[in-house]
């Protein structure tokens, strides 16, 4: 009995595309070379995915009542197949009926089958899952059809994004700042928990995000029809909680703009045992802008003198007439801006003289450090959320239910730590050190390859005249030797 053959038929006679001639050489093509990838570089992802146990975790998070005896692909290759397409740039489920006949996508998910030569009939080359089945899995918690039987466990996803990203951490950490923020999400029609918000001039929904640094904690689908503040407090005890029990010793610094300047919020920081510190954005009132007059004047006049532009920093002890029960410290910035005053103010419990155990100078928290060098860093958790939305395609919220949304978000946020482990562990130092998610992407995944699968090995011959071969190298080697980490 023959074998048979594990690459592409070819036609005997395949049909020629000819082109304008190069000089004395004619200029033929045809589609007989066989398995080709423009995503020779997924290999990597799939290191760092196996080495971490990213999608095996998440997975966990799912309840698979199917019969196991007629499933093709598991929970933990569909989970896999989705993170490492919206990676690869194919965030739409579409994508998935032509990228299911890539044999090294398939190698990337973890196919041992990865030609699907195996499959029945109507199947055969096609290693993955399609775009309904993957339809299927989203969609398991809004549909109870013979057809939906994989449903999401969401509070399960939530923690585990949470343990996954304080992983990430360094477990002797003095000093760790959670960052808060949240940005609207627009929306794509009559879809459930449709809210028109004021500020954003459209429809939307309100997700929260917390970051440590680049690392994503939080990604929380919201209504719009709720304060920015909504649901922070809930997301911070989880959080600190989390962060105290991998980093024991740290101080916990949480950073948030004026939309989370609130008494519930501060409140519950500094009632928590070790004091959690905040700094926040307080939106300006007229009662704060009479305070720093004084300040103003001084600043106008050295404005006279700097072509009209200046700033001073001053500081008080302030307290609103109703809503806060009990003075804070509020910083400010008296700018002039040639004919404009820019007043800008923030409250925190840092303490001016700082920390005596803190290696930094003893004046990092005084007025103007605490503006200029602490709060406004906030702005790089603003890059890591544009990051997750224009690289990692966060805004393809377009089903109708919100948990589908909301679990769409999720593998957005699976799919940035994937890129942020890849950076931390294999690519520092290099070019790419401080790169996005689309400029690791383009530069160091898009690699053209040639895939070959016999009974003994899968072999993929990249592109000889790809730029970057030695960084390619280097993170081989540094990913070799990942191990999974458990629990």
């Amino acid at each position: 009995m023959s074998t048979p053959s594990l690459q592409p038929s070819v036609c005997s006679e395949p049909l020629l595309f000819s082109f304008n001639d190069l000089g004395s050489r004619r200029v033929i093509a045809d589609f007989s070379a066989g398995y080709l990838s423009s995503d020779g570089g997924m290999l990597l992802l799939r290191q760092i995915d196996e080495g971490l146990g990213i999608s095996r975790s998440l997975a966990r998070c799912f309840d698979d009542a199917r019969n196991p005896l007629l499933i093709e692909h598991s929970v933990r290759e569909l989970v896999a197949q989705r993170l490492l397409g919206m990676a690869a740039g194919y965030e739409d489920l579409n994508d998935h009926n032509l990228l299911r006949l890539d044999p090294l996508f398939a190698v990337a998910v973890g196919k041992e089958d990865p030609l699907g030569s195996g499959r029945a009939e109507k199947d055969q080359g096609k290693a993955l899952a399609s775009a309904p089945t993957l339809n299927r899995l989203e969609l398991g918690n809004n549909k109870n059809t013979p057809c939906h039987k994989i449903s999401a466990d969401h509070e399960a996803i939530e923690e585990d994004l949470l343990r996954m990203g304080v992983r990430c951490l360094p477990k002797h950490s003095l000093e760790v700042v959670i960052d808060l923020d949240t940005t609207d999400d627009p929306l794509h029609g009559h879809q459930e928990g449709r809210f028109f918000h004021g500020f954003y001039g459209c429809y939307c929904y309100l997700p929260l995000f917390a970051f440590v640094g680049s690392v994503p904690l939080w990604a929380q689908l919201r209504t719009s029809d709720g304060d920015a503040a909504h649901g922070a407090v809930d997301a911070l005890k989880k959080i600190v909680a989390a962060v105290r029990k991998r980093c024991p010793k740290a101080r916990i610094i949480v950073r948030a703009d004026s939309g989370f300047c609130r008494q519930e919020l501060m409140a519950w920081c500094e009632t928590q045992q070790p004091v959690v510190y905040y700094c926040l954005g307080l939106a300006r009132n007229s009662r704060l802008r009479e305070l720093i007059d004084e300040k103003f004047a001084r600043v106008r006049e050295s404005a006279i003198l700097c072509g009209g532009v200046a700033r001073g920093f001053t500081e008080f002890q302030y307290q609103t007439l109703k809503s806060w029960t009990r003075s804070r410290r509020v910083i400010a910035k008296a700018e002039i801006l040639q004919d404009k005053d820019n007043p800008r103010f923030i409250v925190t419990n840092l303490p001016a003289e700082g920390f005596e155990d803190q290696q930094q100078s003893a004046d990092r928290f005084c007025a103007q450090k605490c503006y200029e060098d602490f709060y406004c860093a906030r702005g790089d958790m603003e890059n890591q959320i544009k990051q997750q939305y224009l690289d990692l395609e966060a805004d393809r919220t377009s089903s109708h239910w919100m948990a589908s949304n909301q679990l769409r978000l999720w593998f957005s946020a699976f799919a940035l730590l994937l890129f942020q482990r890849l950076r931390t562990l294999a690519l520092q130092g290099t070019e790419l050190a401080n790169a996005t998610a689309g400029t690791i992407r383009q530069r160091l995944l898009k690699i053209g390859a040639l895939v070959t699968v016999s009974t003994r090995r899968v072999y993929v011959r990249l592109a000889s005249a790809f730029p970057l071969q030695k960084l390619f190298a280097q993170v081989h080697r540094a990913l070799a030797g990942l191990v999974a980490e458990d629990g």
